[in-house]
């Protein structure tokens, strides 16, 4: 892969650092959009990265808030769930994606962890022909609002067993999707999927689910 390792990626007036990574034959490239309060370093979005890397997908993990904005949202929590802005930046990097000699051809998938899992269903919802699967990880799906019916990429729901109130507005999101969707519960996990062995469920099931949509040979 010619772009990998850490770049700054050019979306509107801004500059977002991002860490790209995976193989030089990857069958697709899986775009991260961390949740509330979070960053690229998030260990539970590494950790499902390493294993989409090892099942042969390219990653791209981002931070969608500026130094600068973060340091003012780390006071106000509120650009954390500004999702339309989150979902153009999500827009801004997949056309990124698309122009980059080394990942331009390749499938994109998105994968949305807590508030970020709204952002990119908005994002899916805007590009429509770019994006081919999205999944996401304990996510505030309901946050999309309209932009759900919009959504044509086949979209998995991971939600742990122990999260009752994420799984009633997943299930009511579900409901608002237009794209074929799977709503799958972890048994035992709560929010952050901190159990042993669940974190583990939720990168397999991205694997398998971004696999199957990629056409990626058995």
């Amino acid at each position: 892969m010619a772009t990998r390792g850490q770049v700054n990626i050019p979306v509107g007036e801004v500059g977002l650092p991002a860490d790209v990574d995976g193989p030089a034959d990857a069958a697709g490239v899986v775009l991260f959009a961390h949740g509330s309060g979070s960053s690229r370093h998030s260990p539970r979005n590494v950790a499902v990265a390493q294993v989409l890397q090892r099942a042969g997908l390219a990653t791209v993990l981002v931070d969608l808030l500026t130094p600068e904005e973060d340091r003012v949202d780390a006071v106000t929590a509120e650009l954390r769930f500004d999702i339309g802005m989150l979902a153009d930046r999500l827009a801004g990097i997949v056309d990124w994606l698309g122009d980059e000699p080394s990942l331009g051809r390749l499938p994109v998938g998105l994968f949305g962890a807590s508030t970020g899992a709204a952002a990119a269903l908005v994002a899916a919802a805007a590009r429509p022909e770019r994006v081919a699967a999205v999944v996401s990880r304990g996510g505030r799906p309901d946050l999309a609002g309209a932009a759900l019916s919009g959504v044509r990429a086949p979209t998995l729901m991971l939600v742990g067993g122990r999260d009752e109130q994420v799984i009633t507005l997943n299930e009511q999101a579900a409901a608002a999707l237009a794209a074929p969707h799977e709503l799958r519960i972890v048994p035992g996990a709560t929010h952050l999927f901190e159990e042993p062995g669940a974190l583990d469920q939720v990168a397999d099931a991205a694997a398998g689910w971004f696999a199957a949509r990629f056409r990626v040979p058995a």
